[in-house]
């Protein structure tokens, strides 16, 4: 039986290629480049549900605060 991690992240990257061509093509950042669309595909999460960036983000400061204490 395969693990299930690697069927998760593909699918995660599948669902985030889609997510960057569409917004590529017909959303409403078709006047950026590609490549800003697929960052965006990257962490499409955080772009469909506005608060989960919010959280995410909190989570990235906390975790550079907590490295620069733990480095000291």
């Amino acid at each position: 039986m395969k693990k299930l991690a690697p069927i998760l992240g593909a699918i995660y990257f599948g669902i985030g290629l889609i997510y960057a061509l569409y917004s590529n093509f017909f959303g409403a950042y078709q006047y950026k480049s590609l490549v800003y669309n697929i960052g965006r595909g990257l962490i499409w999460p955080a772009t469909m549900f506005p608060s989960f960036g919010k959280f995410l983000g909190g989570l990235i400061i906390l975790a550079v605060i907590g490295a620069l204490t733990v480095k000291r």
